[in-house]
């Protein structure tokens, strides 16, 4: 025997000390064999049925090994170091695990109805396999697994279990509440298969295999994993692994892999942070703000690399992002192995990405492009954002309902992705918010159904021909630009909804189609050729073109235009119409170019009368400074017998027309006005409202 605490100079005082504790061991030792005195005396033991053994505080090295059939169960206050590899078995009676081996060609392993422990450390005792060597492991390996050994002594920890190992190794079933930990540098590998009830805290030193091909691994009730050295996720052939713990990182060099095979995928709910406080047994951040702000020596950073897998942040109940920091304290490489990765998030809030994804090695993120695509899942709530400018060629896809967003809309939180690559292109069914507030955006090759929203104070500039989605366009802040042949043609609406907004068509300028409305209280930088649906209260920085197909409503504001004005088409003034009170004129196109007005909306000629509501009319093409379209109320309903055209200043310079006494002529004047009103009625026809709101077939103005 071997003891940094318990050697002896003569054999008399190992027994006194033997005689000691035995007497001082708690009753529940009685429940089995005690066999601490055969462990201090350093000797082989052969289990018999339910051992015991009772380990003295300090540090206890056994060379001895344990054999037979039976269980051993480590107490006390001690840690007992095993440095050779013990060999033993359940009795018969209590074995039920099953061990399948399934997959055909790709063989993986499944256990159901795990044996109970065969091995138990009890709370506050320390069993320690190895001693920095290859060996000092209890385990009986009786399947024919591929690749890997399954042991059949499962263990159960609600003390400490130390794997001091540089070999492989496999420790079956694990169960119970307390710590399992692995030091640092030892470069042995735990091969953790199957499912696992253990809920309490994994100490990684080195390296964790948590699945493999020929394994899948479950933690359902885990606590927390303390991750100081490589923790590798694997899948067999589709098959789903799910990783719901937090995960914790308190040295530099951490790092989680990633891999699964064709069909699998890994599900990561957890969140990867560092850890200030709380030592191996109860890691902990004491503020969430230090995981995005450096630490010294970089003791913060943390990293995953997805290698050729699909992979999922979230699983739709949570919106803590599994990687929270900045390209100072984490970085996040998709790598391509047997395919290219996927990594999809999956919240149900907002959730914000402050590194850049890339493909570079370990913590150089940025040495290559990531080869792999992202998903923003259709899940309700689903907002992400992008606070820095990403790395990967790859496409990004944002499912119906949920919103992606490029910025924050702070300082230091713009956002971007690489458009460089060949493989890049977004395809956009919910919500793409172009948010950075510096750093101008570029963009193309965007396809879908949703809706893309221009809301930072940057500029973002849509380039090429394979701008083609579909949803609606807004402008809420800053410039969106339009520049070597992108349009928006395919967005059925375009608002610009503050006077802050600026859409910039270019020299190609912007067509509305028939199918299209412009709307808003921004500025269109470009000429408009409108064949589809304009509302007024915007401003067109250059020529305006309205042709038969078109239509200009009447809304928050005459439409501005500093260009050339030419008009045809409709006029909706549904809107003017329902405003309260009758104002004496109304400016429904506010010419500020020094070219004349040419040209009418159908039905409109210059002077023609419209009435709205209780109020009548004229329309004016050279009203306000000589080219605006202006309507003039009207003081009086005009003489059934004139008819002389009159214009807007013809109605407000006339004297007010004369009236008889009612005495005088029988029955008075209003037979004459019924009449002239009947006869208004019938020659005007009825002005119609917008599009989609109950237009007449017969008239285009509204009545």
């Amino acid at each position: 025997m071997r003891s940094h605490t318990h050697k002896t100079a003569a054999a008399v005082g190992a027994l006194a000390a033997v005689a000691a504790l035995t007497v001082a061991a708690p009753p529940a030792a009685a429940a089995g064999r005690d066999v601490t005195a055969e462990v201090l005396a350093d000797r082989d033991v052969t289990l018999s049925g339910d051992t015991v053994v009772t380990v003295p505080s300090g540090t206890t090295t056994y060379d001895g090994v344990f054999r037979g059939e039976g269980t051993l169960t480590v107490r006390g206050t001690g840690t007992l170091v095993l440095t050779r590899d013990s060999d033993f078995t359940l009795p018969k009676s209590r074995q039920r695990q099953k061990v399948s081996v399934l997959g055909g060609n790709h063989p993986y392993v499944t256990t159901a109805d795990a044996d109970p422990p065969a091995i138990t450390v009890e709370r506050g005792a320390t069993l320690q396999y190895g001693d920095g060597g290859t060996t000092g492991l209890i385990g009986h390996f009786p399947y024919n697994t591929p690749a890997f050994r399954l042991n059949q002594d499962n263990i159960r920890v609600d003390g400490t279990l130390r794997l001091s190992l540089r070999s492989a190794y496999n420790l079956g079933t694990i169960s119970g509440t307390g710590l399992i930990t692995q030091p640092r540098f030892l470069w042995g590998t735990w091969d953790l298969s199957g499912t696992h009830p253990f809920s309490g805290v994994i100490d990684n030193g080195t390296q964790v295999n948590a699945g493999r091909p020929e394994f899948a691994t479950s933690l359902p009730n885990l606590r927390k994993l303390l991750n100081q050295g490589t923790y590798t996720v694997d899948t067999p052939l589709g098959q789903t692994v799910t990783m719901a713990m937090d995960f914790y990182q308190r040295e530099y060099g951490s790092d989680i892999n990633v891999q699964s095979r064709p069909g699998g995928k890994v599900i990561l709910t957890g969140q990867y942070s560092w850890s200030d406080q709380g030592g191996d047994t109860n890691p902990s951040l004491s503020d969430p703000a230090l995981n995005w702000t450096p630490a010294r020596k970089n003791v913060n950073k943390r990293g995953t690399n997805i290698k050729g897998a699909n992979v999922q942040w979230g699983d739709g109940t949570t919106n803590r992002i599994f990687m929270p920091g900045t390209a100072e304290t984490v970085y996040i490489n998709l790598l391509a192995a047997r395919s290219r990765s996927l990594l999809t998030f999956d919240y149900n809030g907002p959730v914000t990405l402050g590194a850049p994804i890339g493909g570079g090695r370990f913590h150089d993120t940025l040495a290559a492009p990531g080869a792999g695509d992202v998903v923003v899942k259709g899940t309700k709530g689903n907002d992400v954002t992008f606070a820095a400018v990403q790395y990967y060629n790859g496409s990004t896809t944002v499912g119906k309902g949920a919103v992606l967003r490029l910025g924050s809309g702070r300082a230091g939180g713009d956002g971007g992705l690489y458009t460089r690559g060949d493989l890049y292109k977004v395809v956009n069914d919910g919500s793409l918010v172009l948010n950075n507030r510096s750093r101008p955006l570029s963009l193309s090759r965007i396809s879908g159904s949703g809706s893309l929203t221009q809301s930072g104070a940057a500029t973002t500039t849509l380039t090429g021909s394979a701008v083609t989605y579909t949803g609606t366009t807004t402008v809420r802040r800053g410039t969106l630009a339009l520049r070597d042949g992108a349009t928006l043609a395919r967005s059925m609406t375009i608002r610009l909804t503050s006077a802050k907004s600026r859409l910039d068509a270019s020299a190609s300028g912007l067509r509305v189609g028939e199918a299209q409305t412009l709307t808003g209280k921004g500025t269109v930088r470009a000429a408009v050729k409108n064949d589809g649906v304009v509302a007024g209260g915007l401003t067109v920085s250059g020529d305006y073109a309205q042709s038969a197909r078109g239509e200009l409503v009447l809304r928050e504001g005459p439409l501005k235009v500093t260009g050339a004005v030419r008009l045809a088409g409709d006029l909706d003034l549904a809107t003017a119409a329902a405003a309260p009170g009758s104002p004496r004129r109304i400016t429904v196109l506010d010419h500020r170019g020094r070219t004349r007005t040419t040209g009418t909306f159908t039905g409109l000629d210059e002077g023609e009368k419209l009435q709205l509501d209780d109020t009548t009319y004229r329309i004016s093409y050279r009203g306000g400074d000589g080219n605006d379209v202006v309507l003039t109320a009207l003081t009086a309903s005009p003489s059934p017998t004139s008819d002389r055209p009159r214009t807007a200043a013809d109605t407000l310079d006339s004297p007010a027309p004369r009236t008889t006494n009612a005495a005088a002529t029988g029955l008075g004047w209003w037979p004459y006005v019924l009449a002239a009103g009947l006869l208004v009625g019938l020659a005007v026809p009825a002005t119609r409202f917008g599009r989609g709101r109950g237009r007449r077939r017969g008239g285009r103005h509204a009545a």
